[in-house]
């Protein structure tokens, strides 16, 4: 038994409200393009804000053996994860400009175990209802060559600028 050792680093995280982007779409579209940073958890987790567009986001990341399960497999959390941050962002793209969302609800089907060794994950994230006070989407969790691995809905708060606003 060897012992791993695992360092990484993350920016400062800059809110939507924080930045200077007028809508939830161009501040997703920043992260991708590297003007502001990825969320923290990205870097904690190995994964990253791959594309948007409207309606639509895409995450991607490597399976690694820093989040397997006490089975072996990759824990069912980063699949879960990525589906939660993959829906949220593609209803984030269709908000009008100062709402935001919070999740109400994730649900995830893991349909084939994923390794260690499974590759590049790729979670790709699209809205189906985006109202005044609720949101719904779907993501698909597809290893290399679009291999279906779990796929999964949201149900999302949307909420406002003003005062009870995170």
């Amino acid at each position: 038994m060897s012992e791993r050792t695992r360092t990484y680093t993350w920016s400062e995280p800059v809110s939507l409200a924080e930045s200077a982007e007028p809508s939830g779409r161009a501040y997703l579209q920043a992260m991708v393009e590297g003007r502001i940073p990825q969320p923290p958890i990205g870097a904690t987790l190995g994964f990253f804000l791959a594309e948007i567009g409207d309606g639509h986001a895409v995450f991607e990341g490597e399976a690694s053996e820093f989040v397997l399960n006490p089975l072996g497999v990759v824990h069912g959390g980063l699949a879960l994860t990525l589906v939660d941050s993959a829906t949220g962002c593609a209803v984030q793209t269709r908000l009008p400009e100062g709402a935001g969302y919070t999740t109400l609800e994730t649900k995830a089907n893991f349909v084939r175990p994923i390794l260690a060794d499974t590759g590049t994950l790729r979670c790709i994230g699209r809205a189906l209802h985006v109202g005044r006070t609720t949101a719904t989407a779907e993501a698909r969790l597809e290893g290399p060559s679009g291999r279906l691995y779990a796929h999964g809905t949201s149900t999302l708060l949307v909420f406002g600028p003003g005062p009870d606003a995170p």
